[in-house]
């Protein structure tokens, strides 16, 4: 399950847009205004970025700009409401990787998130898989052994972010940074209930869980002896 960042002074369409994507199971971030986006960008890591051009202090352009100046590699979408060349290629010169014109369908909107995934290797495969546990992102559909396993939205994610991630150590901060939205109440404790109810659908009794805790440190996955 992706985050995103959205950058988006309009409310309405704020709200439209984060229903959408949170429907379509990504973890969206809200902020309205450029410097906002550029202090979120300091501390939290995201797998696509949508800024809209016209901010009410810097613009899109502006934030695209520090933020690549600064070596940031996640992909850009440009909402805006210029549609001549030279301001697409503006935005493109500045550092966006595609360039979206005001108004669109939401649905074409999913299609220039899902290929941005796909260009930045976020998207690797179609189902990923560990063991007997095989998971379909686009079907939002977790099996194990061939029987389908009823998996709340966060526990998908946690699961999805694992699979994309195995053999990495991560703290229980880092997996809130990059699995919960910035506005969550969430907390450690939060991590731990839910991957304890995440181990109690997916392990098989009497073998070792393919998430191990480590001591003092967080959670990684670990794929079983073969």
């Amino acid at each position: 399950m992706a985050k995103i960042l959205l950058v988006e002074d309009d409310l309405e369409m704020c709200e439209v847009v984060t229903d959408w994507l949170t429907d379509e199971h990504y973890t969206v971030d809200v902020v309205n205004t450029g410097n906002d986006a550029v202090e979120r960008l300091r501390f939290d890591k995201y797998d696509v970025l949508i800024f809209d051009w016209q901010l009410p202090d810097l613009t899109g352009i502006e934030v695209c700009k520090r933020f690549r100046s600064k070596g940031g590699k996640t992909p850009v979408l440009m909402l805006t409401g210029k549609s001549e060349i030279v301001d697409k290629e503006t935005g493109l010169d500045a550092g966006a990787d595609d360039y979206l014109t005001k108004p669109f369908h939401p649905r074409e909107l999913s299609a220039r998130v899902r290929a941005l995934l796909r260009r930045s290797g976020e998207i690797k495969q179609n189902v990923l898989s560990c063991g007997d546990i095989e998971l379909d992102p686009q079907g939002f559909k977790v099996t194990k052994a061939g029987q389908e396993v009823a998996l709340l939205p966060k526990e998908f994610a946690l699961l999805e972010f694992f699979l994309r991630h195995p053999n990495q150590v991560f703290s229980p901060e880092a997996l809130l940074d990059r699995v919960w939205s910035a506005e969550s109440e969430a907390s450690p404790d939060t991590i731990r209930v839910h991957i304890t109810k995440l181990r109690g659908k997916i392990d098989t009794e009497g073998q070792q869980s393919i998430i191990k805790t480590i001591h003092r440190q967080g959670y990684k996955l670990e794929a079983p002896a073969t």
